[in-house]
């Protein structure tokens, strides 16, 4: 058996990390987030590659984190659960207004995913900033319109996840996967 890799994407504060969390506690292997690991990493070093200092050097190690997550997914046996994939980081840049290189659309055309993505509609009710989630609810709504938007170029189907309970969303994404 190959891995599958599904994604799981949106805005931030949609309820994306706690549906992985619990998603990986019911033994589903799951890939982390990289923008609050890069972050947290960034902030314990004194770096400047941040969403609020250098966008560009943020979207950077995005897409290096990004690279080698879809490598150790692929490496997986079953389904694997990703918080966020490449796509996400070119959804970045267009939230930002900056330019999206060449080879960051390619990669993301190359190194593919499950052919269903599920998308965490914004969520106004579960929406809180924190020390990593700076961005404004606003800003929040229109990174989920970036990720659908860059997804359907890129040809994949969007699944919404339903804005209900966590144990809810976990038989939801579980009943997709399952299925194939």
């Amino acid at each position: 058996m190959t891995a599958h890799l599904h994604v799981i994407t949106g805005g931030p504060g949609s309820g994306k990390s706690s549906l992985i969390q619990a998603l990986a506690a019911e033994g589903l292997r799951s890939m982390p987030e990289a923008g609050r690991a890069i972050i947290q990493q960034q902030v314990e070093t004194g770096g400047d590659a941040l969403p609020w200092a250098d966008r560009i050097a943020f979207a950077e190690k995005m897409f290096r984190w990004e690279l080698r997550t879809h490598r150790e997914a692929r490496a997986q046996r079953g389904p694997v659960i990703l918080d966020r994939g490449l796509p996400d980081v070119i959804g970045y840049l267009r939230v930002c207004g900056l330019p999206v290189p060449p080879y960051l659309w390619k990669a993301a055309k190359v190194l593919r995913y499950h052919r269903r993505v599920f998308i965490a509609p914004h969520w106004p009710d579960i929406y809180a900033q924190d020390t990593e989630r700076k961005q404004d609810p606003t800003e929040a709504k229109a990174t989920c319109l970036a990720m659908r938007e860059v997804y359907t170029r890129l040809d994949y189907e969007l699944v919404p996840l339903p804005l209900t309970t966590l144990s809810e969303r976990v038989r939801f994404v579980r009943s997709h996967v399952e299925r194939g």
